[in-house]
């Protein structure tokens, strides 16, 4: 092979390790390519994330989130990236005192969670995406129950 053929090769090669190109599969009939995904890396391990005023408990599909005055839906498997980086998207459902009325649908609201996980640390941004109201920042440490008040 030469030092060409050689050097493209190793660059395909490495851009599709990044996940920037397309890599063609093993077995891959005429030429087909599968994109490499958040669903390729790592999901977060499930558990108990907790922290002032949160609670937040990780599944295989996504999470569920207790806060003070809310709680919350993560819709998707969250796969922090190479830096531990990850943005997913849910539901936000806010809370109030008081009784609640049977017919009184909660008003439940798009979110976006943003976040990054170090070692057992999570740092998380919640934005409301139909108005784009920040809901909070929060820090959380795996296996705490946070600390949360309900406001019932």
């Amino acid at each position: 092979m030469g030092k060409l053929a050689f050097f493209i090769s190793s660059l395909a090669f490495a851009l599709a390790a990044a996940g920037v190109a397309p890599v063609a599969s093993c077995g891959a009939k005429g030429g087909a390519s599968k994109r490499v995904t958040s669903e390729d890396r790592a999901k977060l391990e499930k558990g108990v994330w907790g922290g002032e005023h949160i609670r937040l408990e990780v599944t295989d599909d996504g999470a569920q989130v207790e806060y003070d005055c809310a709680h919350s839906t993560i819709t998707q498997s969250i796969a922090p990236d190479r830096d531990g980086k990850f943005d997913v998207r849910g539901d936000f459902v806010p809370e109030r005192g008081g009784p609640v009325r049977r017919d009184e649908p909660p008003p439940t609201r798009p979110a976006r969670y943003a976040g990054r996980v170090s070692g057992d640390t999570l740092t998380l941004s919640v934005t409301l995406t139909d108005t784009g109201e920040h809901a909070g920042d929060f820090t959380l440490t795996r296996g705490s129950s946070g600390r949360v008040m309900k406001c019932r």
